[in-house]
């Protein structure tokens, strides 16, 4: 690799840095600083949230949900700290990779931290859509089975395994490589590889797009399940323990449903392009995709705490008046109409108490005509 400022192997070389380049890196640098300070600040939000749902739930089977969630949401902020801060320390030094890490010590730990980092957030999800098709579709066996400690041990294998991705780079001897923006480290893609160069990155998009499979599969078998367990409820309208259950669960879904697609539509093209690009060579015009993809896959750790903030029940249900209330004439009509019926059946009441003759002197009441009856009742089976 050659330590020359001005480019990168494989990436066009630039000259001296303009007004134009300049005005590129304090957007960037405000861009940055924006991103992370909303990542963490809604991370932070969500956190809160999901710690005093877990004290809530904590001996139901929504606690192992809730406990996943926090580990993915702890993981989103502390990759907006750690990344943030090494990205504002190469601005800080001008990109000069070679005047602040000549052997190239920073680069590894930034390139670790960003397959670290990146690849988590993805294996949890994944894990949490296979323990809501648990918890849907197998109840007896998630609550005898699944218990909190198992669920820490793992969250732990999925940190441990994406920890072994990020350094095998390292242990491999191919060590990340300074992208083509000269902002941010990630795998050799660029320049001389061989297969080693070639096995990481291949693993890491693997990986990523399997646990994004994994996800679209059991989330869409849990709500099929789902539906079909509401539409039992419907039909025994008795068992309201059933139906509060069903509430819950859909909960869970709807943001599990959230936080795949947002994955989807994050990570997906960046996984892609990460397959892409270290199987076959690309022109510049593929590198800089690859910069605008990466882009993308940030905002996933800004809209995933944004998911438990909003997509709970109290704040659907308030979103859910709000919105017939500005919209809906429905529900007005339908609480008229019910206090119409409850006027007609108390004016019946009081006309059939007031009439004459219906108490006896002991304070009995005396039994009505038959025909009486059925006049004073018919409007009441109308109602």
């Amino acid at each position: 690799m050659t330590h020359n400022r001005s480019s990168e192997p494989g990436c066009l070389p630039g000259g001296s840095a303009s007004n134009s380049t300049r005005g590129q890196a304090e957007v960037s640098v405000m861009s940055s600083i924006i991103s992370m300070s909303v990542g963490i600040l809604s991370n932070t939000l969500a956190l809160f949230i999901l710690v005093k749902a877990y004290q809530r739930f904590r001996l139901k089977s929504k606690a192992c949900f809730l406990l996943l969630a926090s580990g993915l949401v702890i993981t989103d902020c502390l990759g907006h700290l750690i990344n943030g801060s090494l990205v504002f320390y190469v601005y800080s030094y001008h990109k000069d990779w070679e005047a602040f890490d000549p052997k190239r010590i920073l680069c590894g730990v930034f390139g670790a931290s960003m397959v670290f980092f990146g690849l988590s957030p993805l294996l949890l999800g994944g894990v949490m859509a296979v323990e809501r098709y648990l918890g849907v579709t197998h109840p007896f066996f998630h609550s005898a089975v699944i218990a909190s400690r198992h669920t820490k041990t793992l969250m732990g294998s999925t940190w441990l395994l994406a920890l072994f991705v990020a350094l095998l780079p390292i242990l491999l001897c191919r060590p990340y490589q300074v992208q083509c923006s000269r902002s941010w480290c990630f795998f050799r893609l660029v320049g001389a590889r061989d297969w080693r160069d070639a096995l990481s990155p291949v693993l890491f998009a693997t990986l990523g797009l399997l646990a994004l499979f994994v996800s679209i599969v059991c989330n869409a078998m849990t709500g099929f399940a789902l539906l079909q367990s509401r539409q039992r409820s419907h039909r025994d309208r008795h068992h309201h323990h059933r139906r509060k259950s069903s509430a819950h669960h859909s909960e869970m879904i709807y943001q599990l449903l959230v936080i795949m697609i947002v994955s989807c539509v994050c990570w997906g093209p960046f996984l892609v392009n990460v397959i892409i690009l270290s199987i076959n060579d690309q022109d510049q015009r593929a590198y800089t995709r690859m910069l605008l993809t990466v882009r993308m896959a940030t905002w996933n750790q800004i809209l995933d705490p944004w998911v438990y903030i909003l997509l709970r029940k109290a704040v659907l249900k308030k979103l859910f008046v709000f919105t017939h209330r500005c919209f809906g004439t429905r529900p007005k009509q339908l609480y008229s109409w019910r206090c119409v019926t409850l006027m007609r059946s108390v004016e019946i009441s009081t006309s059939v108490i007031s009439r004459p003759g219906s108490f006896s002197p002991e304070g009995g009441a005396l039994p009505e005509p038959h025909h009486h009856a059925q006049s004073a009742l018919r409007p009441a089976n109308r109602i």
